[in-house]
């Protein structure tokens, strides 16, 4: 069994929506003020704190007469608030992280719930301390009980539940297609068959809305409900521009996974290439770690593999004929033609075809490769 997270929007109602302030407030109360005292513990007095002394503290704080508020909420979420604290501690402390951020009331409002805080029922969902059930759009059933529900509020105003379930992933009939594919800006994606993936720069197309709606904010009273007004519109064009993008990478993506056995990808420093200041807004408005991400789990459900060729590979610079290597090859060059055996190469085409080569080669030489496993094909530039 694997388990999957199934998204939905729900729109509450006036009680739920109060109560879901709360809720949201509360979390995010508790998590501050524990990681404050974590903080000052850790730095004046040298001691590290772990998850069984926070929860005491958050009993503590329950029972202080200033913080009753908190025990108008369930108390489910405010203890699953120190859970995920505690892993970012741990994520921090063995090199994987960042020390973990204080949480902030302008962005992404979220609350967990387990078993013991809701309940699912005849296809309708409630939370603890909710009469009535969530108003969920339901746009597929779910294939079990959920085991945890995260309700969020994104910066739009807009209401998710995402519901935690197990599922069988369905393994695809194996097929002999293979395919190599090379990321770029012109083009999202091209393949080693010569198929190229226009790129819809989704950002440059919402550009002169969402400037005119800046604008329109940076003119408010600060403080003001005409502020609060304008930066919800800005929070909306935002919002539809990060779900046109997703809608697409998803589409892509499951196509790519049905339609291959084997997807061979070259495996990008994206944050690296994010601080060239002039390439940096393209290469996110492109989202090619997500991309890189979703080819990952659905290749893992689908029983297909994806190969990750290693960054420092050649595949631009080599010819995919002979096999010849260029000494340089300008970005501005988008046509080249060999030296050793005269085959005029498309830059994007060509390296497709050398990232399927490489993965191909790793898969000949009997490794063990799986939809979550970077494999790397070493050579000098």
């Amino acid at each position: 069994m694997t388990k999957r997270a199934y998204k939905y929007r729900f729109y509450p109602t006036s009680e739920q929506a109060q109560l879901l302030a709360q809720t949201f407030g509360c979390v995010r109360f508790v998590y501050n003020a524990v990681l404050r005292w974590r903080t000052d513990a850790f730095y004046k007095e040298k001691v590290r704190v772990g998850y069984v002394a926070a929860n005491a503290r958050l009993t503590a704080m329950k029972k202080d007469a200033d913080l009753s508020f908190l025990n108008d909420v369930s108390c489910v979420p405010l203890q699953q608030a120190l859970r995920h604290q505690q892993t970012a501690f741990k994520n921090f402390f063995e090199g994987r992280a960042r020390y973990p951020n204080f949480k902030s009331k302008r962005h992404r409002q979220s609350a967990e719930f387990t078993r013991s805080a809701f309940k699912y029922r005849d296809g309708q969902l409630f939370l603890a301390k909710c009469k009535e059930p969530l108003s969920i759009r339901w746009s597929r059933e779910l294939p079990s009980d959920p085991t945890t529900v995260t309700v969020s509020k994104d910066s739009a105003g807009r209401y998710f539940v995402s519901c935690l379930c197990e599922f069988d992933p369905e393994t695809l009939p194996v097929t002999s297609k293979m395919v190599g594919i090379d990321l770029g800006l012109k083009d999202l994606f091209v393949t080693s068959d010569g198929h190229r993936i226009g790129n819809p720069r989704h950002t440059a197309k919402y550009a002169t809305r969402l400037a005119k709606a800046q604008r329109r904010l940076s003119k408010k009273r600060l403080g003001s409900a005409n502020r609060a007004k304008a930066k919800k519109r800005v929070a909306r064009i935002h919002a539809k521009i990060s779900d046109c993008r997703m809608d697409l990478l998803h589409k892509l993506s499951r196509r790519l996974i049905n339609e291959n056995q084997v997807v061979c990808v070259e495996s990008l420093k994206v944050k690296n290439m994010l601080r060239n200041p002039t390439l940096s807004k393209a290469i996110s408005d492109a989202g090619w770690g997500e991309f890189v991400r979703q080819l990952e789990y659905k290749a893992q459900w689908a029983g297909r593999q994806l190969v990750k060729i290693d960054q420092w590979y050649p595949s631009t610079k080599r010819c995919s004929n002979c096999g010849h290597i260029k000494d340089a090859l300008p970005l501005s060059v988008r046509v080249w033609i060999c030296p050793a055996c005269g085959v005029n190469h498309d830059r994007d085409i060509n390296a497709a075809r050398n990232i399927k080569a490489a993965g191909l080669a790793v898969l000949a030489l009997g490794e063990n490769v799986s939809g979550m496993e970077q494999v790397s094909v070493s050579s000098s530039r």
